[in-house]
């Protein structure tokens, strides 16, 4: 498992979908640790162009044109993170960055 990369989760917690797909935002170091959860984003099918938002797609593995949406953040059990759907590429990773910068107001 590697930060950035996005897994399709069966009912996932509070979430009104039957699936949802998640992207992995944790340190690489905390993912590759026996700590049991992580911080995923949580990807949406639409979105408002916003800066804490990443349009992600085909490319992506999904089957269409989707969303990260970096204010929604959560805690998931990496045990759960087992349906891999596909990776962001390098550029896709740094407008992950800048968006949970954005959504974190953490200073540039």
């Amino acid at each position: 498992m590697k930060r950035g990369e996005l897994y399709r989760v069966f009912k996932p917690g509070g979430d009104t979908k039957q699936h949802r797909t998640f992207v992995v935002v944790s340190r690489q170091t905390l993912v590759d640790s026996k700590f049991p959860s992580l911080v995923c984003a949580a990807v949406m099918t639409e979105g408002q162009g916003l800066a804490t938002q990443v349009a992600i797609g085909i490319d992506e593995g999904m089957k269409r044109e989707c969303w990260i949406h970096c204010d929604d953040l959560r805690s998931m059990q990496k045990n759960i993170l087992t349906q891999w759907v596909g990776s962001l590429s390098p550029g896709k990773m740094r407008k992950l960055d800048y968006a949970l910068t954005v959504a974190l107001d953490l200073p540039l």
